[in-house]
């Protein structure tokens, strides 16, 4: 029954993921996501039937850790006062934002964790919760700063390299789904990303967050 408050983090961090992106591209002079209805942290204006739908519901039948993604803000980089360098920015606010919420949920394990008065049964599902968002938020600023198209880290480092060479590594694009798909199934992904995460919780643990 984990799920049961897995999916509701889940829902929260992809909603707040996808709705930074739209803040940082309206304030850059974009305000396509605000005219699609997007600009708002409603979860129901971000549901994408296959990421935060079909594929939940599929870990949870298989027992696999929860995961997911919202539908993608919409963002036209011709509106912004600066093209290329704000298209970077609304790129990594995204995983910026995940970083701040499990950095978050990081200080709120040290505080549940020695606030008296609270049973050993509660203590241990609310922690329990707690460490599953920080994990959870982690995987997706990582996950999406591997730049692969169409995650995040894809138009960072597309904005960042010379014109013949974007226009080169651009050529990744028609293939990026499959490419992620074949991370995922031959656990490269897991080995890009979860060392990452695993040096980031220990570095909140030695300096007293996750003790």
């Amino acid at each position: 029954m984990e799920w049961l408050f897995q999916l509701p983090v889940l829902m929260f961090s992809v909603v707040v993921h996808e709705f930074c992106h739209g803040w940082v591209a309206s304030v850059c002079g974009d305000d396509t996501a605000e005219r699609a209805g997007r600009l708002t942290l409603d979860p129901a204006a971000h549901v994408d039937p296959f990421g935060t739908i079909f594929m939940p519901m599929l870990c949870v039948l298989t027992g696999n850790p929860m995961f997911g993604w919202a539908k993608p803000v919409p963002i036209n980089s011709k509106q912004m006062k600066d093209p290329r360098r704000d298209a970077i920015r609304v790129a990594l606010v995204g995983p910026l934002a995940n970083v701040v919420l499990a950095f978050g949920a990081a200080i709120l394990f040290k505080v549940v964790s020695v606030i008296p008065g609270v049973g050993v049964e509660t203590r241990g599902l609310w922690l329990e919760v707690i460490l599953f968002t920080a994990t959870l938020n982690l995987f997706l600023a990582f996950f999406n700063l591997l730049p692969v198209h169409p995650l995040d880290g894809s138009k960072v480092l597309g904005g960042v390299l010379a014109q013949p060479l974007a226009k080169l590594y651009n050529r990744h694009i028609p293939y990026g789904g499959f490419i992620i798909l074949v991370m995922l199934v031959t656990g490269m992904l897991g080995a890009i990303v979860m060392p990452a995460i695993r040096v980031t919780l220990d570095i909140w643990g030695w300096i007293g967050l996750l003790g």
